[in-house]
């Protein structure tokens, strides 16, 4: 301790800081950090366009591991800072809290708020390389790590030799007056990035994506040099089409927008000019409320939530404010409705109003606080309260039934919401039941279910069956020590269009989610699952496809986490049984027209017989016993079709618009593909 004094402190100046604690301003120094600084050169330009200069962005990604961004927005300064005697150029992207973001008047509301992003992203990159159209030249400027001074050629390994005296900003070309814009090329540094680290193409079409939807008419463009793609953004319709372009199911309530211009007084400290100190003073800034907004017949909640165009993922203020404003003004209306919606004592909670909802809240206002550099949360604390009020002015009109035209939207989505709740409650209280049950603990399980022996879950089989025909024969055929059996009868409801108080109350579809026992919805639970393998066991006819695409619709709504593991089947049984003539007799089975007739003409060539007639499978009832488990329940032999759900937005638009209310759609499909249908396939 006594040797511990002044002299082992260090000090570390400018950007020396930066590339010390790399992670302290970009997050890591992976590939998240990479495209954070990227996102920090993109939201500059992004800045010029929101305050009206600027109408297009380009991103460009070099073979050699560089990258360009460039906009036609005022171009950095490239006149004299009178302070430092820099120009605005070198102040910009080599001194931290530098910029013209700080109350200056140069922008009104932006995403670059520390003024580090540029002088960042120039201290982590061995070489960047900034052009700027303005006053009728291009000027240029190069730096090494964050060093201003001149490359030999081009590329980041280039001789590099840094001004002594003083830096030069040159010219090295001219433009018309007009034109105004500005470039960067940067290279990473290998000796701050991890190895591996580089650019995602697909991290950064979302990004360029989402800022489309924000800022309406901005043009966005991205082309990568090494698989020679290229691609454009622009979006008219800002953050309703965004809604539109996230929400996967149908609409319960439609796509609503609140837009409203509010105004609050902040104590921020400001430098006084004359002390070159900062005081405290009390500004009145104005903050834009936006919001779009629609609930879905689904349960996935997907909300995004921004600041000054710059996402925030982990919400904050903002996010705070619009969902204690819904969470109050639902328990209001539900209150007032408590008789015709059933909900006397029923206490609303967030996750009940969330459940369906896809929104975008984006806030637009003069230096927000972020906690930290990386901006993804939102610190500023008035804000919470002015989103609030926003939404609840406009949430209290709606559900109370002041607003022309929605009445029946409204009912639909108060039924929702309560069903959501009574659905919660019920998980709660059935959460200690839905465990693996063995034969002697079935008593509580629907009567039908024909159980296993084993109390595994792992290796356990539940065959969901049609009929009861079926189900007969299933219980002759199957291995009683791991495959149980459900039976169903007909055709079960189609989820897609009924509610959930529908689906719950449903003899059918309660049996299946109870017989499972983990849930359904957003309370679904797939580690409480009781068997390994779903497999669904219908006729191979239309009615039998008809049945398993049904049940597929119950299981991709209601409890998709089981089919994105892969634990869904559906069985195939087969059309036809041939049985070969002679000493040698030999039984085939085929389960499609084509390789029956391959098979005939097969036995054709080597001279064998078969009895004729070949027998058809109309159903599963036709096969007995022997048949069902060797063809179709037997693990050594059977054929499963597993049920995947590898793009599972597709999934829930196919199954919106082939078992959705929207009958438009479907008629249009059924219209557009008759021509390209063959009718040879159609079992009838």
């Amino acid at each position: 301790m006594d040797d511990y004094s002044a002299r082992h402190l260090s000090v570390l100046e400018g950007l020396e800081a930066v590339r010390k604690r790399p992670g302290m301003y970009i997050g890591s120094t992976d590939g998240r950090g990479l495209m954070h600084c990227l996102w920090e050169i993109i939201d500059n330009s992004v800045d010029e366009a929101l305050a009206g200069h600027g109408k297009r962005i380009g991103v460009v990604i070099h073979t050699d591991g560089s990258i360009t961004v460039q906009d036609d927005g005022r171009g950095v300064p490239v006149d004299i800072e009178p302070r430092t005697g820099l120009s605005g150029v070198e102040v910009v992207f080599t001194k931290l809290h530098a910029g013209g973001k700080f109350g200056g008047g140069s922008y009104g509301a932006s995403g670059g708020l520390h003024g580090v992003g540029a002088s960042v992203v120039n201290a982590l990159s061995s070489r960047l390389d900034v052009e700027v159209d303005r006053a009728g030249q291009t000027w240029a400027m190069s730096f090494h790590r964050g060093e201003p001074g001149v490359f030999a050629s081009e590329g980041p390994a280039a001789d590099f030799t840094p001004f002594v005296d003083k830096s030069e900003l040159r010219v090295v070309g001219k433009v018309t007056k007009s034109k105004t814009g500005t470039r960067v090329r940067y290279w990473p540094d290998s000796q701050i990035f991890e190895p591996g680290a580089d650019f995602q193409m697909q991290d950064l079409e979302s990004r360029l994506r989402q800022t489309a939807f924000l800022v309406p008419g901005l043009v966005l463009s991205v082309h990568d040099e090494l698989s020679d793609v290229s691609q454009e953004f622009v979006f008219e319709g800002g953050i309703t089409e965004y809604v539109e372009y996230l929400a996967a199911d149908g609409p319960v309530l439609a796509t609503r927008r609140i837009n409203e211009t509010t105004s609050f007084r902040e104590t921020v400290p400001v430098l006084d000019e004359a002390s070159g100190s900062m005081k405290s003073k009390e500004v009145e800034r104005q903050c834009v409320v936006d919001v779009a907004l629609r609930w879905g017949s689904g349960f996935d909640t997907r909300v995004k939530s921004f600041v000054n165009i710059i996402s925030t993922p982990k919400g904050g203020s903002h996010l705070t404010g619009f969902e204690q404003a819904l969470l109050k003004s639902f328990r209001t209306a539900i209150e007032a409705n408590a008789r015709r919606l059933k909900a006397t004592s029923l206490k609303i909670e967030r996750d009940d109003v969330m459940a369906g909802l896809t929104a975008v809240v984006s806030v637009s206002f003069p230096e927000p606080q972020f906690e930290g550099q990386t901006k993804e949360t939102l610190g500023t604390p008035a804000i919470k309260a002015i989103v609030a009020n926003s939404v609840a002015k406009w949430a209290d009109e709606l559900l109370a039934g002041k607003i022309r035209g929605t009445k029946a939207e409204v009912d639909a989505l108060l039924d929702k919401v309560v069903s959501e709740a009574k659905t919660r409650i019920s998980a709660r209280s059935l959460k200690d039941t839905q465990r693996r049950k063995n034969a002697l603990e079935s008593s509580s399980l629907p009567s039908k279910l024909v159980d296993c022996r084993g109390s595994a879950t792992v290796g356990s089989e539940l065959f969901i069956v049609e009929g009861d025909s079926a189900l007969g024969t299933a219980k002759l055929a199957r291995d009683s020590a791991f495959q149980a059996l459900l039976p169903i009868r007909g055709k079960i409801l189609n989820v897609q269009k009924a509610s959930l108080s529908d689906m719950l109350s449903n003899a059918e579809c309660a049996a299946i989610i109870q017989v499972l026992g983990a849930g359904s919805g957003r309370t679904f639970d797939l580690e409480q699952v009781r068997y390994e393998k779903i497999i669904l066991m219908s006729d191979a006819d239309v009615d039998g496809a008809h049945i398993r695409t049904l049940l597929l619709t119950l299981f991709f709504r209601y409890m998709r986490p089981l089919v994105e593991a892969g634990r869904v089947y559906a069985a195939v049984p087969p059309l036809h049984r041939v049985e070969t003539a002679g000493r040698n007799k030999e039984v085939i089975y085929t389960y499609s027209q084509q390789e029956l007739n391959d098979l005939l003409r097969s036995l054709e060539k080597a001279g064998k017989s078969y009895k004729q007639p070949i027998q058809r499978y109309k159903g599963l009832g036709e096969m007995d016993a022997d048949q069902l488990a060797e063809t179709t329940m037997q693990p050594s032999n059977r054929m499963l079709r597993r049920i995947t759900a590898v793009d599972a937005a597709a999934g829930e638009r196919t199954f919106e618009l082939l078992m959705g209310n929207e009958v438009a759609p479907r008629r249009d499909f059924i219209v557009d593909s008759a021509d390209d249908f063959d009718r040879e396939k159609i079992d009838a």
